[in-house]
């Protein structure tokens, strides 16, 4: 059996919740990805932050991305993953929750994410066909 923490991605950049978006925004496109997580001042995780985020709830809304902080977008229950579980589990989370990443937590602390790409470079076919189907559907 797979676990996660043979998938994942450690020591992964994030947003601090005081952060303004425009820094983030910077960050995802200087690191090349799509998404960060989102880390509190007392090292809990709070959530995800999606490059759909950014262009859906800051600058669609005609907001000023430098005024708006990181920590006004986290909102809602965090799915997230731990380094024991198994990593067909996270498919499955992935493809309940649409979502294409993950969040690996140590307690409430951030240590690595796992990403779809990760589980279809590691995994059988077969899985990762299905968590593609789910996050696809709409």
């Amino acid at each position: 059996m797979t676990r996660v923490r043979d998938i994942m991605t450690t020591n992964p950049t994030y947003a601090e919740t005081s952060e303004t978006v425009m820094r983030a925004a910077r960050t995802m496109a200087a690191e090349g990805v799509g998404a960060l997580p989102i880390q509190g001042e007392d090292h809990k995780l709070k959530g995800m932050l999606t490059d759909r985020d950014v262009v859906v709830k800051v600058l669609a809304e005609g907001k000023d991305p430098m005024a708006v902080h990181v920590g006004e977008l986290a909102q809602g229950e965090v799915v997230a993953v731990r380094p024991e579980d198994d990593a067909a589990e996270a498919l499955r989370l992935m493809s309940r929750h649409q979502v294409r990443r993950l969040p690996v937590v140590e307690g409430e602390e951030l240590v690595g994410i796992v990403a779809q790409a990760d589980a279809a470079r590691d995994l059988p076919d077969a899985d990762v066909g299905g968590v593609v189907k789910g996050i696809s559907h709409d």
